[in-house]
């Protein structure tokens, strides 16, 4: 190979070098999208760990300070909402067993009856014997123990018509429950209406990931002296720098 051939050879791989080396802009949005990367994944770690701290919090009856974190355990609407579904549900449940009960009263109601009316019957036999035949004891004592039975069975009737009442007392006591249902709706509406108002008065002009983040330590606090390193302040410069 001669030596011209050789030199044109090296030129033409230095153009295509030339050709495969990445642009100045290319150069720069290879940087943004591993600078957005970086940012995501902070985000999400920060995100866990806050999870975590949800997780791991354990109240105290003796702290009022700091509040609860926001989990379902903690969320006002959440909860309210729970309590009007389970008493709704466990009020339905109340009203079917007292209504299973006043059926069994009704039906021992009418069971009392018709062995008042047997009761009766007997007297009615018993006083025809003694009348006839007053010198037989058994026919007396027969009558007597009737007559004692029946006084017994009238009472358990009263009591059953007496339970009966009760029942239907009870139940419309519980109708009550129907209306603090309806009261708790209400706050809950009030709070989300709150809510809603609440979020569209703080809500800012640009995204909460835009903005540049809060100071840990500012002159005149006594409390978070020793809390900033020289890393913070550096990445406080460099996010001052990217606006």
């Amino acid at each position: 190979m001669t030596q011209e051939e050789l030199d044109a050879l090296m030129a033409g791989d230095l153009d295509d070098m030339d050709d495969a080396a990445p642009t100045e802009a290319a150069l720069e949005e290879s940087a943004d999208f591993e600078e957005q990367t970086e940012s995501e994944a902070l985000e999400e770690e920060k995100d866990k760990a806050a999870t975590q701290l949800m997780h791991e919090y354990r109240p105290s009856s003796t702290m009022s300070w700091p509040p609860p974190p926001p989990t379902d355990d903690h969320k006002m609407v959440h909860q309210l909402d729970d309590v009007t579904k389970d008493s709704e549900i466990k009020a339905t449940q109340v009203f079917d067993k007292l209504e299973t009960v006043n059926n069994f009263m009704m039906s021992a109601e009418e069971n009392a009856k018709e062995v008042i009316k047997l009761i009766e019957s007997n007297i009615t036999l018993f006083e025809t014997l003694v009348t006839k035949f007053p010198k037989i004891d058994q026919f007396q004592k027969a009558l007597d123990d009737n007559k004692g039975m029946k006084d017994r069975v009238e009472d358990l009737l009263m009591n059953a018509q007496m339970a009966e009442d009760e029942i239907m007392m009870t139940m419309d006591i519980m109708q009550y429950q129907d209306i603090h249902r309806q009261k708790i709706e209400r706050v809950i509406n009030v709070m989300r209406a709150l809510s809603k108002y609440m979020s569209a008065l703080f809500e800012g002009s640009k995204d909460d990931s835009k903005r540049v983040s809060s100071a840990v330590h500012i002159h005149g606090d006594e409390t978070t002296e020793d809390v900033v390193s020289s890393e913070d302040i550096e990445a406080l410069i460099a996010s001052l720098g990217k606006k």
